[in-house]
């Protein structure tokens, strides 16, 4: 059974770096599209970055592009944030989506799955 694993998480002052990873057991994620999705305390979860199985098509909600960037390689999906503002603290989730692109490009959390645990990501001075 697929189980998806995140790491990388932590506290980091605004305008600091973090790298998360996306990894896998149980399975592969070659035959799966990987979204990178959030949660803030008493918010909806909502998307951030998917990026295709070639890894040669991605895509970015508004309030992440420029700033973050997303890769995948091997078995693991990265997600390089950059410019961390405050309003990015959150818990940070990969899933994966097994049917077409043009359905995973839309980052509807309903259309993923299996999801990861979540690995927090805190950007506080």
């Amino acid at each position: 059974q697929l189980q998806l694993v995140e790491s990388g998480g932590g506290l980091v002052q605004p305008g600091g770096s973090l790298r998360l990873s996306c990894g896998v057991s149980g399975g592969t994620l070659d035959h799966y599209a990987i979204g990178w999705f959030r949660q803030a305390p008493g918010k909806e979860r909502e998307g951030v970055s998917c990026i295709s199985l070639s890894g040669r098509t991605t895509n970015y909600a508004d309030y992440v592009e420029g700033r973050f960037t997303i890769s995948r390689a091997k078995n693991t999906v990265y997600l390089q944030m950059n410019s961390l503002k405050p309003e990015d603290t959150a818990v940070y989730y990969c899933a994966a989506h097994g049917g077409p692109w043009g359905s995973a490009w839309y980052m509807d959390p309903s259309d993923f799955d299996p999801w990861g645990q979540g690995t927090q990501v805190i950007v506080s001075s």
